[in-house]
């Protein structure tokens, strides 16, 4: 290592061990602090707001942060050089002239959380490797102090948010998970009042658990009946059971809580990670699909149970079909496709097949993908949905590694991961 490295390597963990007891506020004027001394000067760190279309300022004290007076406090997402960073994830000059700004994607394992605009006058930002450590170290501090933290919360939220939402929201894993032979990404609207649906994936060993629940209704309750059917699943798979008697333990919670006047339809599923083989089951829901070679969609079929907490003692059964690599897996609620315009069309299945598709074609990252779409389909229906719309998309890149390229094109990473990088995190 050079000079510069072990200097800055030194001044990155006295960042962290400065983090401990410091709160999200504190968190912006310290690592402007810090990373001044490690010739990074005037660090802003931009959030994405809940539904990505804002990166906001987060400013404990504006005044007292280098740089953040003249700064904005919001940027759109569409249409700037620090949206395209986000979109993305490559590090961009802040304008074409030579103003030594740039933007630095923020990414929590392959969640995207916003970007950072730092100062490099006169600086190769292409050769400095260590600005995307800086940008590592910013994102997980971020992480680690915005769940405790009203201020994150107030910040990132454009509107008022209903009860459901707040809790669909407290509940849900990270919108985007990788690992070295699979990618998964989900989006869920409307985000201030969604109430009824909900998404959850947990990976143990070599087998990813998924699911997908869409609770009867629109209001409250039908936001404790997803956040109960979800926590049951839960509750289920870490106790190492199947997904049959998951989907009964789901039922049998329901059925206590509500005895049958609530009920969710739902898909819950098994990815073996080596094989590829999918084993799934469907209690009341739109089967999934599988997208393959990016023009052709399979339809899943697997035999229908009722929905879960409706009591009526049937059970589920098991599908089984094997993914190929490169297969990607579309779970989504009839939100998503059967939601309709002023003119009574719907959206529907093809409609959301073929926007991935083509999108697909574009080589932007998944989670853009999907957040473009969202955006399209509230346009589509006129700015408003009647229901709730989740889509959730598994890439299985098959039995061997992506190769480092394919990850930074499919989730916007860093191009300091390499395919040692890759080997080493996920040695067996």
């Amino acid at each position: 290592m050079s000079g510069r490295e072990v200097a800055r390597a030194s001044v990155l963990g006295e960042l962290i061990s400065a983090s401990h007891l410091m709160t999200l506020e504190q968190l912006p004027g310290t690592v402007a602090s810090y990373a001044d001394r490690a010739g990074w000067p005037q660090v802003l760190i931009y959030l994405a707001d809940l539904r990505q279309e804002r990166l906001c300022l987060l400013a404990g004290d504006r005044d007292a942060l280098p740089g953040a007076a003249d700064a904005p406090t919001d940027l759109a997402v569409d249409g700037t050089v620090a949206g395209r960073a986000f979109q993305l994830g490559r590090i961009s000059p802040a304008s074409a002239s030579t103003t030594g700004q740039w933007w630095v994607p923020l990414l929590d394992g392959t969640e995207r959380l916003g970007v950072l605009r730092v100062g490099l006058p006169g600086a190769q930002v292409e050769a400095d490797d260590d600005l995307d450590r800086l940008a590592g170290l910013v994102a997980l501090l971020v992480e680690s102090k915005r769940g405790t933290s009203d201020f994150y919360s107030r910040l990132v939220r454009r509107r008022k948010m209903r009860v459901a939402a707040e809790m669909e929201w407290r509940l849900m894993p990270p919108r985007t998970f990788a690992t070295d032979r699979l990618l998964i990404s989900a989006v869920m609207e409307p985000a201030y009042e969604v109430s009824g649906d909900a998404f959850d994936y947990a990976l143990a060993g070599d087998i990813m658990h998924l699911s997908v629940f869409d609770a009867m209704g629109h209001d409250t309750a039908a936001g404790l009946t997803a956040n109960l059917a979800l926590a049951a699943a839960r509750v289920q798979r870490c106790q190492g059971a199947g997904l049959l008697q998951t989907a009964e333990g789901v039922g049998a919670a329901l059925t206590e809580q509500f005895a049958g006047r609530r009920y969710a339809t739902g898909i819950m599923a098994e990815l073996n990670l080596g094989t590829g083989m999918l084993t799934w089951t469907n209690y009341g829901h739109h089967p999934p699909v599988v997208m393959r070679g990016n023009r052709t969609v399979l339809h899943l079929s697997c035999p229908p149970a009722p929905p879960l907490g409706t009591g009526l003692g049937v059970h589920g059964a098991l599908g089984h079909d094997q993914l190929e690599p490169g297969d990607r897996l579309v779970l989504y609620t009839d939100g998503i496709t059967e939601a309709r315009n002023e003119k009574g069309q719907e959206f529907g299945l093809e409609g959301l097949t073929s926007f991935l598709i083509r999108h697909h074609a574009d080589g932007l990252p998944v989670p853009e993908t999907l957040r473009r779409l969202i955006g399209h389909h509230v346009a589509y229906h006129d700015g408003r949905l009647d229901d709730d719309a989740t889509v959730m998309l598994l890439e299985w890149h098959g039995p061997t590694p992506y190769e480092p390229a394919q990850l930074k094109a499919l989730t916007g990473l860093p191009p300091t991961i390499t395919a040692d990088t890759i080997a080493s995190a996920w040695h067996r």
